[in-house]
């Protein structure tokens, strides 16, 4: 992460969530802080009376979203840039501006239900994670006050592609921080199986099997991260409930699906699942390569 951190709002409650995760995000890293509001541009056809009536006013409801975002970021030390995009939708408006300014990550809040008169219908989260070429940053809901600076970074790791990706991308955010950083494989326990179709000595041996494997790859990966205090945890049970209802980390970093398009974000079963639950900040990273 080295060029600005785009924020997206829109006016909602959930862009509150991303402001103070955007503004935290830009001050841990020493990165310059970009808000941004994505309005809907000029039709291609239409009436060009009642289509340049409508623009205006949804570019006037831009405008009104940023002066929101600089109230809420009055007290911020540091300069920050706002910036209203016409796009046909919010999620390439951000997309579009992140590639402009080369940036390091965008920052949007999470999918809830909003009054009908935003910018937008829909989830400009879930729709920027359906092939985004950069990381995205997600606020979790009604986000609190971030802590001063990051304690601990997480990473969802399996030693895949997109998993190895999730850990440099972790790795990196650790070393700028100054945070330490902690690697995390779920598998399952042993009652969430089914001894019963194979056998229960058979499942016992095939658990016991996989738990080795994944600790000696969580090791091999930890070992490979330099320049940063490293550690790793292999917990047990359903690996959506075991990795969204972490607590001991500031920023979840996890990968996308493992195929499709290199560097791109194209959400999995699991990935979607921590978007619209984790409790942390979650950082979803595009496959690299």
């Amino acid at each position: 992460m080295t060029g600005p951190v785009v924020t997206g709002v829109d006016g909602q409650a959930c862009g509150t969530d991303a402001l103070r995760l955007g503004r935290w995000l830009a001050d841990s890293l020493g990165a310059p802080l970009i808000v941004a509001v994505v309005h809907p541009g000029p039709a291609a056809l239409g009436s060009g009376r009642v289509d340049a009536e409508w623009v205006a006013d949804r570019h006037r409801a831009a405008e009104a979203v940023l002066h929101g975002a600089r109230d809420a970021l009055e007290d911020v030390p540091g300069e920050v840039e706002y910036r209203s995009v016409a796009s046909s939708s919010a999620a390439h408006g951000l997309h579009d501006l992140a590639e402009e300014l080369h940036a390091s990550v965008i920052v949007v809040g999470s999918s809830r239900t909003g009054p009908k008169n935003r910018l937008f219908a829909g989830s400009t989260a879930e729709r920027l994670l359906a092939g985004s070429q950069w990381p995205i940053a997600v606020a979790p809901q009604e986000m609190t006050d971030a802590p001063g600076r990051f304690g601990r970074v997480g990473v969802a790791y399996v030693d895949t592609p997109d998993g190895r990706a999730a850990l440099e991308e972790g790795a990196g955010i650790a070393r700028r921080t100054g945070a330490s950083l902690r690697l995390y494989t779920v598998v399952a326990d042993a009652d969430a199986t089914l001894p019963f179709l194979v056998g229960a000595d058979a499942e016992h041996a095939f658990l016991e099997t996989a738990r080795e494997t994944y600790e000696e790859s969580l090791r091999r990966a930890a070992a490979t991260v330099s320049g940063v205090e490293v550690d790793w945890r292999l917990l047990g049970g359903n690996v959506i409930e075991a990795l969204t209802e972490l607590d001991e980390v500031d920023l979840l970093c996890c990968g996308s699906r493992g195929y499709g398009p290199a560097r791109r974000v194209l959400l999995g079963g699991v990935s979607t699942k921590l978007v619209r639950g984790a409790r942390s900040p979650l950082v979803v990273v595009p496959r690299s390569g």
